[in-house]
């Protein structure tokens, strides 16, 4: 994820609820924080009351604090009403993670759209197996040096250690589809990019969309090529995406996103984003007037250093870019070396 500070979100409040408190957004919809183990350090899920039941969308990660601060939630915030629905917007741990122990814990369905869904499913039977070859050639392709192969190697199948077991049956969401939560109709919009189809829900009468990651307010998801499918092309999905969203919501919209705060001002953002990517594809481009590994890319994508913590997803968007440069004309694969794949422009 890139910081981006070309736009100024307007801000709807001037606090953050405490992590495991909620605070409200307006009639019956709550915003709630919960901590994570990574350099975001937070995610916002929210709770939507829904008659005599609420509803809960996004779950946090499956680790014990957490888990402690949903029980501490229920014993003294929900005034004693049950969960009735879990709906996650996609497939990422930060926002799947608890979703088969809250369904379990509450006896509750979940909602997801079926590719995250069994993505998800896919990805957790990963635990335990050993990095497959595919894999190590994807990255050895990319530029990995026998150090970053061997900690791709390491941590491979780490997904399903933060993730609990989904439940074993699911109501689907898709596009367009309309849910009654609250007696209010909330409509789902799939983007696709950052997760191969991400559900947000917008509600029109109170003019809010819970919009996941699929629209931050500072900083822009990561949209990244996988191993499985390596000649997958991404970040065309996300910039179609983006302009889908421009035309489908309203101008003042108030947007709930997954990180950062609540705020207003969705089209200037959506554009700002495409606006970010554009910019990357033209440095890339530069960059290519020499052939360039996808590693040796970095420089055009990325502000900060990447290391150790960040080289998988750095290398996924490093990816994207490339994928979608060949599939406009505009890169070729001029030669392999030593393993290698080298890029030339066009």
């Amino acid at each position: 994820m890139l910081p981006d500070t070309r736009t100024l979100p307007q801000y709807e409040f001037e606090k953050t609820p405490g992590m495991g408190e909620l605070l409200q957004v307006c009639e019956g919809v709550f915003w709630l924080r919960m901590p994570l183990p990574i350099m975001l350090g937070h995610i916002n899920l929210w709770l939507l009351r829904d008659g005599d039941s609420w509803v809960i969308v996004d779950t946090g990660m499956s680790d014990a604090g957490t888990r402690q601060l949903w029980l501490k939630l229920f014993a003294e915030q929900l005034q004693g009403l049950p969960v009735s629905r879990v709906l996650v917007t996609h497939l990422h741990p930060d926002h799947v993670g608890l979703a088969g122990w809250l369904c379990r814990h509450w006896e509750a369905p979940l909602w997801m759209s079926r590719t995250e869904y069994l993505l998800c499913r896919n990805l957790v039977s990963d635990t335990g197996r050993e990095a497959p070859q595919a894999g190590v050639d994807f990255y050895r392709r990319a530029g990995f040096d026998a150090e970053s192969l061997a900690r791709y190697r390491e941590r491979f199948g780490g997904f399903g250690s933060v993730v609990s077991a989904l439940p074993d049956a699911f109501t689907r969401l898709t596009d367009g589809m309309t849910l009654s939560i609250g007696g209010e109709a909330w409509e789902v919009v799939i983007g696709r990019g950052h997760s191969p189809e991400h559900a947000c829900l917008f509600c029109p009468a109170h003019n809010i969309i819970i919009s996941g990651d699929q629209i931050l307010p500072t900083i822009s998801s990561n949209v990244s090529v996988w191993p499985t499918e390596p000649h997958a092309n991404p970040l065309a999905d996300w910039l179609d995406s983006c302009a889908n969203l421009q035309q489908r919501l309203p101008a003042d919209v108030l947007v709930m996103p997954s990180h950062g705060k609540v705020f207003r001002g969705a089209p200037e953002r959506l554009q700002a984003l495409i606006d970010e990517h554009q910019d990357c594809l033209a440095k890339a481009l530069e960059l290519c007037a020499t052939p360039r590994s996808i590693v040796e890319l970095f420089p055009a994508l990325f502000k900060s250093a990447i290391d150790r913590r960040n080289l998988i997803m750095a290398t996924g968007e490093s990816a994207a870019h490339v994928n979608y440069l060949l599939e406009r004309g505009q890169l070729e694969l001029f030669e392999q070396r030593d393993g290698v794949d080298y890029y030339r422009r066009t």
